[in-house]
């Protein structure tokens, strides 16, 4: 989806030139075509499966359009997400709301809109079941389990460590569902456990898996009718070139186990899964504009985008694939390192990659920014927000409008003694 003809990148049949004359720069620009590539790819892979985007990864309303259309479901971590969910069309019925430390205002949102929860805590039991007593309605839930499974992956974004904040820890699970069981207003229908993000080994999942299914066979004892079995979300992609796991490897590797470890239940629980960056993180490019190029200890290129807009590089020293975007069938001359506009020292987006001669009013092409990219933005050094672009064939449209400096202060109020 993502090639060059006459030496300007093009995303499906639009070069970006085109694209940046007339929106500017920075720009996020997705390709339809392997948005829905993707989302085929699951669909193949797990067709008996329950698969919910994860919103976090990437909450514009378009794309998520386009992603709920195949009739998938949304996990949502916030009432902002489950507004943002239920504006793109996902089926309330196939919403899960997760999160570790929901209010009593999001509880009820959520109580009212008829999704299910996965609870993370006995105070968070407590707070469902009250509420959904006063409402009158019945909750249907899961436990988020932590299974204290090692994803090898950044520890910033592994969430099924015994130290993580998320989850119950799996040696007492059985007790938090047999709580549930006695409590009005919730209903267990599910267990639910997430490890992590950029994940790119399998057998942390099987892992998981297995030490999930215990507890499902532990807690079905008990009376526990299980709907579905929630293995999260966090399968990599392929970032640097090196090769990722594909949903077709997953199923490979998880689904015999989960046939197997199903067969030793009563009930017949639906396999449920929670894709995010394997979704949307190879769909985008993050075009930006070299306003300097620099000697210094280092060869610098400053480009007019930087953490403010693309976060990953500093927060995770995250590797992104870069090309000079009109100069795609230059060779490559010098090591540069790509620098942001942003007054800190850590705005570095690329380190030491060798590119063709870069100049002033180049372009810079960041790839696999679909995931955690924009939906991790900020109004830092009073930079308003890019815009994003989707393509598809040789059209293209404005999904998000560039801010302008009124947003900056759209929700600001000046005290009138400051008048």
């Amino acid at each position: 989806m993502f090639s060059q003809k006459e030496g300007i990148l093009t995303v499906e049949n639009v070069p970006v030139t085109e694209i940046v004359s007339e929106v500017g720069t920075p720009v996020y620009i997705t390709s339809k075509a392997q948005l829905e590539s993707n989302i085929r790819a699951y669909r193949e892979a797990f067709p008996n499966a329950g698969i919910l985007y994860a919103v976090k990864a990437n909450n514009n309303i378009a794309l998520m359009k386009i992603i709920s259309a195949q009739g998938f479901g949304a996990d949502v971590f916030s009432d902002g997400e489950l507004y943002l969910a239920l504006l793109a069309g996902f089926r309330r019925d196939k919403i899960l709301y997760n999160g570790n430390s929901k209010s009593i205002r999001e509880i009820e949102m959520g109580i009212e809109t008829g999704v299910k929860f996965s609870v993370d805590s006995i105070d968070e039991l407590r707070l469902i079941s009250e509420a959904a007593v006063e409402s009158g309605e019945e909750v249907e839930i899961a436990f988020r389990v932590n299974p204290d499974v090692d994803p090898k992956t950044h520890p910033k974004i592994a969430t099924g460590l015994r130290e993580s904040k998320f989850g119950i820890p799996h040696g007492l699970a059985a007790d938090a569902y047999k709580l549930a069981l006695k409590l009005d207003g919730v209903v267990p229908a599910g267990i639910h456990c997430h490890i992590g993000s950029q994940i790119l080994s399998l057998s942390p999942f099987v892992h998981a898996l297995n030490k999930v299914m215990d507890i499902a066979v532990e807690i079905e004892k008990e009376g526990v009718e299980l709907e579905f079995v929630d293995l999260g979300g966090g399968l990599g992609i392929d970032y640097e070139g090196k090769g990722a796991p594909t949903p077709s490897d997953f199923a490979e590797a998880i689904l015999p186990e989960f046939e197997k470890r199903r067969a030793e239940l009563k009930s017949d629980p639906q396999l449920w899964l929670e894709p995010g960056r394997s979704i949307v993180g190879n769909t985008t490019v993050l075009i930006t504009r070299v306003n300097a190029v620099k000697k210094g200890f280092k060869h610098f290129v400053a480009v007019d985008a930087g953490f403010n807009l693309l976060i990953r590089p500093a927060m995770y020293n995250a590797f992104h694939r870069v090309a000079v975007a009109n100069k795609m069938e230059n060779r490559a001359e010098e090591t540069y390192t790509i620098v942001g506009p942003i007054c800190e020292s850590g705005d570095v987006l690329a380190r030491d990659r060798k590119l063709p001669k870069v100049e002033m009013g180049d372009l810079i092409a960041i790839f696999d920014t679909g995931a955690y990219g924009f939906v991790m933005s900020s109004q830092y050094n009073g930079r308003p927000r890019c815009a994003e672009v989707l393509v598809s064939g040789d059209r293209w449209w404005v999904i998000r409008e560039r801010e302008s400096y009124g947003d900056l202060i759209a929700k600001q109020k000046i005290p009138e003694w400051l008048l």
